[in-house]
C-alpha cells in the first residue's frame, strides 16, 4: 500500500476538510446536552455519549459505501451532498434547542440520538471521499477519517466554530469540496461511468468543477438573500 499515492492523498484531504466543516454541529449538540452535569459526570457523559455515536457511525458508513456501489445511488448521494454543501454557506436562524440533562444516561442518550440525526452529512461525505479512492484504500480511508472525527468532535468544537465564524473561507472551501465529491459521484455511478468513458470522459473533470461553482454560487446567493430578508436588529 502505497501511501505517497496521488488518488489517497487527495481522499484523506477530503476526508478530514469534511471532518472539520461538519464535526461542529454534533460537538454543539454533546456541550449542550451535557451543560447540567459537573466535574467528571460531565466527562462521563461525553466520553460515553461520543463513543456510541462513533460506533453508531462506523456502522452507518460502513453501510453507506457498500449501497454507493448499487445503481442510482451515487446520484442521489451527490444532490444529498449538493444540498448540504449549499446549507452549510446560508447562516442557521440558530441552533436547536437541546435541552440540559441532569442524569448521566439521560445526557447520553440525548448525545447519541442528536448525533444519529445530524450524522447523516458526515457520513455521506466520507463515504463519498473514500469510494473514490482506489479500492485498496477505502477501508483504511473511512477508519481514518472515523478517527480523526472523533478529538474534533469531542475536544475541538469551540476552536473549530470561532475559526468558521473568524475565517468564513473555510466554510467557502468545504462547501466548494463537497460540490467536487457530488460532481465525481455524478459521473462514476454505474449507470453514467460507461457511458461518460466512451462517449465524453472530459466531463469526469469537467462536472465536478461545475459542482463547485454551483455550490459555492447557489450558497452564496442564498445567504445574501436570507440576510436581505432577517429581521433587523432594534
Amino acid at each position: 500500500m502505497n501511501f505517497l499515492d496521488p488518488a489517497f492523498i487527495a481522499a484523506f484531504i477530503a476526508i478530514v476538510g469534511f471532518d472539520i466543516i461538519l464535526s461542529g454541529d454534533n460537538a454543539v449538540v454533546i456541550a449542550m446536552a451535557t451543560r447540567n452535569l459537573k466535574g467528571k459526570e460531565r466527562t462521563r457523559a461525553v466520553l460515553w455519549g461520543s463513543a456510541a455515536a462513533i460506533i453508531m457511525r462506523v456502522i452507518f458508513t460502513l453501510f453507506a459505501v457498500k449501497l454507493l456501489g448499487f445503481p442510482y445511488l451515487k446520484i442521489v448521494g451527490a444532490v444529498l451532498l449538493l444540498w448540504i454543501g449549499i446549507k452549510l454557506m446560508v447562516p442557521d436562524d440558530g441552533e436547536e434547542e437541546i435541552a440540559g440533562q441532569s442524569g448521566l444516561f439521560a445526557a447520553i442518550k440525548t448525545i447519541l440520538i442528536a448525533d444519529l440525526v445530524m450524522s447523516i452529512d458526515n457520513v455521506v461525505a466520507v463515504a463519498a471521499a473514500a469510494d473514490a479512492a482506489p479500492e485498496q484504500y477505502k477501508v483504511l480511508l473511512l477508519f481514518l477519517g472515523l478517527a480523526i472525527s472523533i478529538p474534533l468532535i469531542i475536544f475541538s468544537s469551540a476552536i473549530l466554530l470561532k475559526l468558521m465564524d473568524r475565517y468564513p473561507v473555510i466554510v467557502v472551501i468545504g462547501a466548494a469540496l463537497l460540490g467536487i465529491v457530488a460532481g465525481q459521484m455524478l459521473v462514476s455511478d454505474p449507470v453514467t461511468v460507461g457511458w461518460v468513458k466512451q462517449n465524453a470522459p472530459w466531463l469526469r473533470y469537467a462536472v465536478p468543477i461545475v459542482g463547485a461553482i454551483f455550490v459555492v454560487g447557489l450558497g452564496k446567493y442564498l445567504a445574501k438573500r436570507a440576510e436581505l430578508v432577517a429581521p433587523k436588529a432594534p
